[in-house]
């Protein structure tokens, strides 16, 4: 699947959309879903919750294994994409779309990548 170019990532193949209200909505690209298999559970952060780029704020287990989830930015979480939490299997059915995982505020954002850079960093991999 072509890289969305409409969408941030960062190194732990996570991607952003920026809304018009300030807030990011944040998911987990098909390149990890590829890797992960198939998803069996996903632990989110629960609203409110406060996040620190780089941090570990979540869960995904897979048949494969179980992966750490990290905040993509400082910032609060707003929502949670509850879909995901019933039906895990989401994330390898939609990754761009309905299997979007948190929104957040966002404090401060580290260097994020565009879609150019993150295709070099899957291409590397």
């Amino acid at each position: 699947m072509p890289v969305p170019t409409h969408l941030l990532y960062t190194a732990d193949h996570e991607w952003l959309a920026a809304d018009d209200h300030g807030e990011f909505t944040v998911g987990i690209t098909d390149y990890a879903t590829d890797a992960l298999g198939d998803v069996v559970f996903v632990e989110l952060p629960e609203p409110g919750s406060s996040l620190t780029a780089g941090e570990p704020c979540g869960e995904i287990e897979s048949t494969k294994s179980v992966s750490d989830l990290f905040a993509p930015a400082d910032g609060q979480v707003t929502a949670i994409n509850q879909a995901v939490l019933d039906a895990p299997d989401l994330l390898n059915q939609d990754p761009f779309g309905a299997a979007w995982l948190f929104r957040m505020s966002v404090t401060r954002r580290p260097e994020l990548l565009d879609a150019a850079a993150y295709q070099a960093v899957i291409d590397g991999a």
